[in-house]
């Protein structure tokens, strides 16, 4: 049986290039992501869905987006509707727990009908991250709430949705994206906070939910665990705090190490994720020229990873929840609706 190699992948288009194609059926990453360059129209994703999972011969790989609904979207209308960002759900959470609650889930029941109609199953969901105030505006709507008891029990019934939907949830972005005072897509964010008001607030969320199958890694540089190496390409803050205090042994995949947030050579930089204790590398932008270098730093998915990843899969075994689609959108239409009453 050909082994997978610790790396999730991204490719340039709508359709897989021959030359990608070749690539991946030697290189064999674990999973694939897309990202708006690659949607189009319904059968052209379908397609490439097919093709992606081809190349690897494998029929169950794992294909990622970021469809959180609000701001970050990668399919759009008419291939999917509009949702409203997690802090709808937040607001909603605010005037009835328990009506904000299922309107979370039911979230993810419908993100989770939305992505396997086109082959897609495995979703960056839930942003557990709590924003401070006078953080960047990043995180923002993307965040459940203000509050560790909003984000840990929206985040947890979004996740729980798409589980029933056979969608892998990824929750993000571990220890804690809403100190941030950057853009980590464009700089490094450097968050002063002790470890004391880091351990009250930041991990709480992550902690609740330290039983979910996968999780991604902060591009942070947090003075108070480790002053030199952001998180991603940390031993410390890994084995530490997202090992160790959080107490996450699921799948850690990196954020995407081609943002800018990350400074030094591509293939350098998936190295350091996995020293570090990340079991894959994430690299999004499709480049060919960085992604060999991405390909030739990583090793094969073995021991403790292998175990996470195959726990990671069988998420993906189970035959989705029979309920009826329009039934469910009609149920959280209803419950997102009050909110233009309240």
């Amino acid at each position: 049986m050909t082994q997978n190699k610790a790396w999730i992948a991204g490719c340039s288009g709508p359709r897989l290039a021959s030359d990608e194609a070749a690539f991946f059926a030697d290189e064999r990453p674990w999973g694939f992501i897309l990202f708006g360059r690659n949607v189009r129209e319904a059968e052209e994703l379908c397609d490439l869905s097919a093709a992606l999972r081809a190349a690897v011969d494998r029929p169950d790989a794992p294909i990622f987006v970021d469809q959180e609904g609000g701001r970050v979207r990668r399919l759009r209308p008419p291939l999917v509707p509009d949702h409203p960002a997690p802090a709808v759900l937040g607001r909603l959470f605010a005037l009835d727990r328990e009506a904000g609650q299922r309107a979370a889930y039911l979230h993810g029941r419908i993100l989770a009908i939305d992505l396997r109609r086109f082959g897609l199953n495995g979703d960056c969901v839930p942003c557990l991250d709590v924003p401070a105030p006078g953080s960047h505006q990043v995180i923002g709507d993307r965040a459940y709430g203000t509050t560790v008891e909003a984000v840990s029990a929206l985040g947890r019934a979004a996740a729980e949705g798409l589980m029933a939907g056979a969608v892998l949830p990824v929750m993000k972005h571990m220890p804690g994206h809403g100190r941030g005072n950057a853009d980590s897509h464009l700089d490094l964010p450097v968050v002063a906070a002790s470890l004391e008001e880091l351990e009250a607030v930041d991990f709480v969320p992550f902690k609740a939910l330290n039983d979910l199958p996968c999780g991604m890694t902060a591009h942070l540089l947090f003075k108070a665990l480790d002053p030199v190496r952001p998180t991603t390409v940390s031993p410390k803050v890994i084995g530490e705090v997202i090992r160790g205090a959080i107490g996450f042994d699921g799948l850690l995949m990196s954020d995407d190490l081609s943002m800018k947030a990350l400074a030094g050579d591509i293939g350098d930089l998936a190295g350091a994720a996995i020293a570090a204790g990340c079991d894959v590398a994430l690299h999004c932008n499709g480049d060919m020229s960085e992604m060999r270098k991405v390909a030739s730093a990583v090793p094969v998915i073995a021991g403790k990873s292998l175990a996470r990843a195959e726990k990671a899969q069988r998420v993906l075994a189970v035959s989705p929840a029979m309920d009826d689609e329009d039934t469910v959108r009609a149920e959280f239409n209803e419950l997102t609706g009050r909110l233009a009453i309240a």
